[in-house]
């Protein structure tokens, strides 16, 4: 296994969870959030340094340098591939981000120690590939909300029951699973059991209201910091793809589709504004597992580029409505509040991360979306078909939304409520990076085809993936003639 030149991934993860020590022994809040910022930022630093390290040993997988962990478990316990290489800045990011726009009215309210442990604890996740560790962070993932819950006095039966579900059925079919599975030799009942805690955990229907409890009764950035990283598409991923056969994937697929399309409609017909976009993030992230399910190159790589856009979008997105709120309250989208003239800053970036979350033309979602769509004809024509429907609701549902809450009649103020310095920094971030990933995609989605290729050769399936490698070492899709857009990105990635 190859070497990253530096400790980046043990930096990730050992800064916050050093700096959540740190913060909690500071009384002031206000000087919390200043140094959770610092941390922050030098836990992404490290996330982007591990990237780009690891870009430049052309390898699949590669462990930490100086890796202590394993020294001391004599295997290798952080490692990162090309599944995972993307998704650790994008995770430190979005703590960054959270904590960066976290307003004063709202610094008594959120714990920076506990998020601080909470980026930790998902940094370690995404660098690890041992089942029982990812099963045993996850868990552990589930307490800070719970504690922050029970703080505010809310009550917590319902999302105890889930969360406690979500972990004896990983628990279980871990423990099921037996040395020699795979795809070709599936564990039936462990692959069941670890499924139905992966989709839990994701948000699945019927099993979803654990996650509009979640937005109800927890801080906005709480809940936000719980739900964008999509853990459980990664438990998916590391835990379920391994073992399960072709038609078990496909079947979970479907169930993911059907959550898509009925969170897009619940998100026309909400009240509130946190309902609304607990459902337009589950409908996005169901999208993500109908691709991971498809057991194509095309259809994989397109739920790839999705999982980044979408959590870059909806990152952007919720934290727009968590800045209006600490302006104005909860919102209601039961009537018109005309915010527009207050906050235009707001108001744009919510529309724009709104329409880059369904793949709007020019924005960091486009390319993805379409590969997805693609790749869902390629196995069921009426799946495509349902994915558009999808995107075309929750487009519906963002204008109606952007209606209700920055048009309609003038608000009238007695403060303020134009951005600050902060909110100003993260939005121009945001926004370069919605642009910019979708005006210049090609880099980003050819690298993510690689890695759907990759991992379909590790899971062993050459009769879904049906990729050949010719002696000029470059990819392509046999034996048919690749679609415009799969070719074109087979064609500029070399293998």
């Amino acid at each position: 296994m190859s070497e990253l030149h530096l400790p980046w991934l043990e930096l990730a993860v050992l800064i916050p969870l050093v700096g959540s020590l740190w913060v909690a022994f500071l009384r002031s809040h206000t000087v919390a959030r200043a140094h959770s910022i610092v941390f922050c930022v030098l836990a992404l630093l490290c996330a982007v340094g591990e990237w780009i390290d690891f870009s430049t040993l052309h390898s699949f997988e590669a462990h930490d340098h100086w890796d202590v962990l394993a020294s001391t478990f004599h295997r290798d316990v952080l490692v990162v591939d090309e599944l995972s290489a993307p998704l650790l800045p994008l995770g430190a990011m979005l703590y960054l981000m959270t904590v960066l726009t976290t307003l004063s009215t709202k610094v008594n309210r959120f714990s920076f120690g506990w998020t601080l442990f909470s980026e930790s604890i998902l940094l370690a996740t995404l660098s690890c590939r041992e089942p029982w560790a990812i099963i045993a962070l996850m868990s552990v993932a589930t307490v800070p909300p719970l504690l922050e819950m029970r703080f505010r006095k809310h009550s917590t039966r319902f999302y105890c029951l889930h969360m406690g579900l979500f972990i004896a059925l990983m628990v279980a079919g871990q423990a099921l699973v037996p040395a020699g599975a795979s795809a070709l030799n599936p564990p039936v009942i462990a692959g069941c059991l670890l499924t139905a805690g992966a989709l839990l955990r994701s948000g699945i229907t019927p099993l979803h209201c654990w996650m509009t409890d979640l937005f109800e009764k927890a801080t906005f950035g709480t809940a936000l910091l719980f739900v964008t990283p999509m853990t459980g598409a990664y438990a998916v991923m590391r835990l379920v793809l391994p073992i399960a056969p072709d038609w078990a994937l496909q079947w979970i697929a479907i169930v993911s589709l059907f959550t898509s399309v009925y969170a897009a409609g619940m998100a026309l017909v909400q009240h509130e504004a946190r309902r609304f976009f607990c459902y337009v993030f589950l409908s996005h992230s169901s999208l993500v597992l109908v691709g991971l399910e498809m057991v194509t190159p095309l259809g994989l790589a397109g739920a790839l580029c999705v999982w980044l856009s979408v959590g870059i979008s909806l990152l952007g997105f919720g934290l727009t409505l968590r800045s209006v709120e600490a302006r104005t309250g909860r919102l209601s989208l039961d009537s018109f509040h005309g915010l527009y003239e207050h906050a235009q800053v707001l108001a744009g970036l919510f529309l724009l991360t709104g329409l880059a979350s369904i793949g709007f033309p020019g924005t960091i979602g486009f390319v993805g979306t379409e590969l997805l769509v693609e790749g869902a004809v390629e196995v069921y024509p009426l799946v495509g078909l349902a994915v558009v429907l999808a995107a075309m609701l929750n487009g519906v549902a963002v204008v109606l939304a952007y209606f209700r809450v920055f048009t309609g009649t003038r608000h009238q103020a007695s403060v303020s409520l134009h951005c600050r310095l902060s909110e100003r920094i993260a939005i121009l971030v945001l926004t370069v990076l919605i642009l910019g990933g979708g005006l210049y995609p090609q880099p980003g989605a050819a690298s993510r085809y690689h890695a759907a290729v990759a991992l379909m050769e590790h899971r062993g399936d050459t009769t879904s993936s049906q990729h050949v490698v010719d002696d000029a070492g470059q990819s392509s899709i046999a034996p048919q003639q690749p679609t415009s857009q799969a070719g074109l990105l087979a064609k500029t990635h070399p293998h």
